[in-house]
C-alpha cells in the first residue's frame, strides 16, 4: 500500500510535470502568435526587419523578414547590423553610471564643473540631462540644423551649435525629450575619461561584453552584414545621408538583435555596474513640483496592462528600433527595421503584451 508521504510526493511531481508542460504549450502558442503578427506586417520583397524574443535570457523567437538590400535583392537575416538611433541613449546613460560608480563624476554634479562656459551650467545637473528635464533646446528641432547636417563636427562644435539657443524651461520644471542633453553627456564622458565617446563605448561596453557586431556607426567602412536604410514615399529611396557626428552620443550606434540581448542580459546580471548603481537607471524621478516622470536614465519606464516595463526606441534616417523588457517575466523583445516607414514600436509592445496576457 502506498504511504501517504509517497502519495503526496508523487502528486507534487505530477503537478510540476503538468505545469512545465503547460508552460511549454503556452510559450509555443505565444510564438505562433508572434510569427503571425510579424508575417502580416513585413512582406518578403520590401525593406525588412529582424525580431528577437527572449525569455529567461534565452531566445525563443529569432527571425528576419524582407530585404537587407533592395537594389541587390539581398534577403534580411537575423545577423544583420542596423543603426539603432536613440537606443544609443541607454549606452550613454550606462557610461555615465560607470563613471559615477568609479567616483570620476557624480550624477548630481552641475555641468559647469566639466563645461565651465556653458550658459546656466551651474544650475543644470547631469541628472537633468539624463532625465530630459534640463530645458535645453533640442538641436534636432532647430531650423538651422540642415545647413550643417552633412558636415563633420567635433563634439565641441556640436555643443557650440546649440548652447546659446533660448531654453524651453528652467531645469527640473518639465520633462521634454531632448537629444542635446545626451550630446552634452557624451562630451562629459570624453572629458572625464580622456577618451573619445566612440572609444569609450566600444572598449568599455562592447568589447567587455562580447558584443562583437556593435560599434559607432560609419558610412565609409566596410561593415559585415550591414542592412541598408531606406525611406518610403510612394516608392523606396535610399536613406538621406547626414554626418554621423551629428547624432553622436544621442543616436550614433549600430548593433544586432543578438548583441542587444547580450546587452540586456549584462544589465540584468550587473556586469557593468553594481545593482545599487543600475537601479538608478530604472528609478522614476520627480520634477521640482513633485510630479513624477516616466523616464529614468536612458529608458522610458511605463507599463502594459498594469505590468511595469522598460522600453526605448530609436529613429534615424532609414532605420527604426524598439526594445521592450518586462522585468517581472524576464522577457525581452527587440525589433530592428531598415526603413523609417516601418516603425517597430507598436508591434514590439504588442508582442510583449502577448506574454502579459
Amino acid at each position: 500500500m502506498i504511504s501517504n508521504k509517497i502519495f503526496k510526493l508523487a502528486l507534487v511531481a505530477m503537478t510540476l510535470i503538468f505545469l512545465q508542460g503547460s508552460a511549454v504549450a503556452n510559450t509555443e502558442e505565444v510564438v505562433t502568435k508572434v510569427d503571425k503578427l510579424l508575417n502580416e506586417k513585413f512582406q518578403s520583397n520590401d525593406a525588412g526587419a529582424v525580431f528577437l524574443v527572449a525569455k529567461g535570457g534565452k531566445p525563443i523567437y529569432r527571425k528576419a523578414f524582407g530585404k537587407a538590400n533592395l537594389e541587390l535583392n539581398v534577403d534580411m537575416k537575423p545577423e544583420n547590423v542596423f543603426q539603432i538611433g536613440s537606443m544609443t541613449k541607454q549606452f550613454t546613460a550606462l557610461s555615465i553610471l560607470m563613471l559615477h560608480e568609479q567616483e570620476k563624476l557624480n550624477v548630481n554634479d552641475n555641468i559647469a564643473k566639466y563645461l565651465p562656459h556653458y550658459p546656466n551650467g551651474e544650475n543644470i545637473t547631469l541628472h537633468h540631462l539624463l532625465t530630459h528635464t534640463s530645458g535645453i533646446k533640442d538641436y534636432t528641432k532647430m531650423k538651422t540644423l540642415w545647413s550643417v547636417a552633412k558636415k563633420a563636427h567635433s563634439p565641441e562644435e556640436l555643443v557650440d551649435f546649440f548652447k546659446n539657443e533660448p531654453v524651453d524651461f528652467s531645469p527640473g520644471e518639465h520633462f521634454k525629450y531632448n537629444n542635446s542633453g545626451y550630446a552634452l553627456l557624451g562630451r562629459i564622458i570624453e572629458i572625464v575619461s580622456a577618451e573619445t565617446y566612440e572609444n569609450f563605448v566600444e572598449k568599455k561596453i562592447f568589447k567587455t561584453l562580447g558584443m562583437k557586431n556593435s560599434r559607432y556607426a560609419n558610412d565609409r567602412e566596410i561593415i559585415k552584414n550591414r542592412a541598408y536604410g531606406y525611406h518610403y514615399k510612394a516608392q523606396y529611396t535610399n536613406r538621406m545621408m547626414v554626418s554621423l557626428t551629428l547624432p553622436y552620443s544621442s543616436g550614433s550606434l549600430m548593433s544586432t538583435a543578438d548583441d542587444m540581448l547580450i546587452w540586456q542580459q549584462a544589465i540584468n546580471n550587473n556586469q557593468l555596474v553594481k545593482q545599487n548603481t543600475i537601479i538608478m537607471a530604472f528609478s522614476k524621478y520627480k520634477l521640482n513640483n513633485g510630479e513624477p516622470i516616466s523616464y529614468g536614465y536612458g529608458w522610458h519606464l511605463k507599463d502594459i496592462n498594469n505590468v511595469s516595463i522598460r522600453e526605448h526606441g530609436g529613429s534615424i534616417f532609414g532605420f527604426k528600433s524598439m526594445g521592450v523588457y518586462i522585468p517581472s517575466l524576464n522577457v525581452y523583445v527587440i525589433g530592428l527595421t531598415n526603413c523609417d516607414c516601418n516603425s517597430p514600436t507598436q508591434i514590439t509592445r504588442d508582442i510583449a503584451a502577448l506574454f502579459i496576457e
